[in-house]
């Protein structure tokens, strides 16, 4: 199948197959961005959650520069807010404003995957709209009784390239969603181990 076949069957498709091609590029743009996000923001959790139970109070050089290299990353965002607790704070008051700088950074973590899970649903029913064009494109030849057969036949192949194309986008698209999602679980959980770990710590510096 060379280029102007496809042209064809795309044209013969509504253009529905051009704009599977645009949903197509939005679920890579997505996939590629969200990925580097999450694997990096999972790999700074760790560093962090591993300074800290070698140094609980932070205070090394080493912990310094690992703040500042991590410095756009929640979990450094939710460790400075000890920065401004009073160590006389209750464990009560301290343990709400964690809880409320973790609910605020939450809801950032899957930004833009609303957008993958639009391309999921939609791209199935867009490649089903363009085979039903490419349908009624193929049966449009009847009037030609010689060559109707093969050209009917020939004609709903052609459709179902978009039907193909649409559930193809759709696979790619949910096992990705669902692979970025269990990322997006893991620094939840990270997230909220880090409050514990902070509390724990603090916890100790009072009765010292």
């Amino acid at each position: 199948m060379n280029l102007d076949n496809l042209l064809t069957i795309a044209n013969d498709s509504g253009g529905t197959l051009y704009l599977m091609a645009v949903l197509m590029l939005i679920a890579l743009t997505v996939i590629i961005e969200r990925t580097r996000h999450l694997l990096n923001m999972q790999s700074a959790g760790e560093s962090l959650m591993q300074l800290l139970r070698q140094d609980p109070h932070l205070k090394s050089e080493n912990a310094k520069a690992l703040m500042q290299k991590f410095q756009d990353m929640p979990h450094t965002r939710i460790i400075k807010i000890l920065d401004h607790e009073p160590l006389s704070a209750s464990q009560e008051s301290v343990a709400d404003h964690l809880e409320e700088a973790l609910m605020h950074e939450v809801p950032m973590l899957d930004k833009s995957l609303w957008m993958l899970d639009t391309v999921i649903t939609l791209a199935p029913l867009l490649g089903l709209f363009g085979t039903i064009i490419g349908m009624f494109n193929a049966f449009s030849v009847l009037d030609d009784i010689q060559n109707a057969a093969s050209q009917v036949t020939g004609g709903i192949a052609e459709a179902l390239v978009a039907t193909a194309c649409g559930l193809l986008i759709a696979m790619i698209g949910l096992i990705f969603f669902n692979w970025l999602n269990t990322h997006v679980r893991v620094i939840v959980h990270q997230l909220e181990t880090l409050k514990v770990m902070l509390l724990n710590r603090r916890a100790g510096q009072q009765r010292h």
